[in-house]
């Protein structure tokens, strides 16, 4: 099923440098600039032309009806944004049943420029003992990959800074480039 998956990538104008998933079992990998939803579908391709299973959080509202089964095979974990527990709980509580399990996050929360990233990956991340890698989608070289393992001190607001300077280096580009801050 890789293959198609590396067809379907190529099709859609994208390369990678990647020639495998991430090799440890359980681990975040960090999806930056995220500015459209297009960023979702890129990265779902990627990743399974790799041969990996990633995962995502998706707000629980999204899973009704037909939709439910579709999101749920496509990878997405439903989680409630309005009970008092906080998401990164619910993710921890989940990781800590699975065995395998790459996450797939957004620190910056949204697909619009913000100057503070949440923090949750980090929290999941010490919490769950899980490494985290610096994956982008670089829309102006059509370039997508899952970066390098990060550095972690496990200080959080060391680490975010770390983080988004970090980002903030390798200038990728956005799909919608207005959409992107890393703060700096």
């Amino acid at each position: 099923m890789t293959g198609f998956y590396k067809f379907l990538l190529k099709l859609m104008g994208w390369k990678t440098p990647d020639t495998a998933p991430v090799q440890e079992r359980r681990c975040i990998i960090l999806g930056v600039p995220h500015t459209s939803a297009m960023d979702f579908l890129v990265s779902f391709v990627y990743y399974r032309s790799l041969g990996g299973y990633p995962k995502i959080m998706v707000k629980k509202s999204f899973f009704w009806g037909p939709l439910g089964p579709i999101m749920r095979a496509m990878g997405a974990i439903p989680v409630d944004r309005s009970k008092g527990t906080s998401v990164a709980l619910q993710m921890i509580h989940f990781m800590k049943q699975c065995d395998t399990f790459h996450l797939a996050i957004a620190p910056e929360g949204t697909r619009k420029a913000v100057d503070k990233w949440k923090t949750g990956f980090l929290t999941i991340a010490k919490a769950c003992d899980l490494n985290v890698y610096a994956g982008y989608f670089d829309w102006k070289t059509k370039t997508v990959g899952h970066g390098e393992k990060l550095e972690l001190t496990g200080n959080t607001a060391e680490d975010i800074k770390y983080v988004q300077h970090y980002y903030h280096l390798k200038h990728y580009t956005g799909k919608h480039p207005e959409c992107y801050s890393t703060g700096e």
